[in-house]
């Protein structure tokens, strides 16, 4: 039996894993964690033989509660569960330790496959991941200047580039707005940009945030 913790801060999206889980004979979701907090201490708590984590955590981000598991449990597989395209995270979160990554798009079989790949030791990649990791490996030429944030550094400049103001990011960071201003500086100077809307044109260009589209 495929001993499963879900992580989101949506009980709506914890009762839909649950059903849709609940239909497999081998697994079974034995907790929820709405934050990071619960996150860890479940898994200080019990043994699991698979994480579901959301990336956008309330307080601090997937990023870092993927991280901290790792530290913690460093063989404990984490499935990373998200609203955003493969190629705004699903690179970064693999080089982090993540066992795999997903949209909450991806249809319910696709999600049980991918349990049962890292429940096996083996990572899950979509074909649109596969072939993102294809091309960085192939490309020639220097690293893409956004690939040179720290994971922290990133998350600022997507939520920037999402249209978030500094006082929204420190609090969704838990942070204070001085840091979040100083990663925002730091952000800047490694992107060799000097305004946010420069930073909102790349991130766009480059699909690493959706673009806000008026419904009709």
């Amino acid at each position: 039996m495929i001993k499963i913790l879900v992580a989101d801060d949506h009980p709506v999206v914890r009762r839909g894993l649950m059903q849709i889980l609940s239909e497999e004979r081998d697994m079974r979701v034995a907790g929820e964690a709405n934050n990071a907090v619960e996150v860890l201490r479940e898994i200080r708590a019990r043994p699991w033989d698979v994480v579901i984590l959301d990336i956008g955590m309330p307080g601090r981000s997937g990023l870092d509660v993927l991280a901290e598991v790792k530290r913690e449990r460093p063989h404990l597989p984490v499935l990373i569960l998200s609203m955003h395209s493969e190629d705004q995270f699903g690179v970064r979160v693999l080089r982090a330790g993540a066992a795999g990554y997903m949209t909450k798009e991806s249809v319910p079989a696709e999600l049980v496959k991918a349990i049962r790949n890292v429940f096996a030791g083996k990572k899950y990649i979509s074909p649109a991941l596969a072939q993102r990791l294809t091309y960085e490996m192939e490309a020639s030429g220097e690293q893409p200047l956004h690939e040179t944030l720290s994971d922290r550094e990133f998350q600022v400049m997507h939520m920037i580039a999402s249209g978030k103001m500094l006082k929204q990011i420190a609090g969704d960071l838990s942070l204070s707005i001085k840091t979040v201003s100083t990663y925002r500086t730091r952000v800047l100077k490694k992107m060799q940009m000097k305004t946010n809307a420069e930073l909102t044109i790349f991130a766009m260009d480059n699909q690493l945030v959706i673009p806000f589209r008026a419904r009709d």
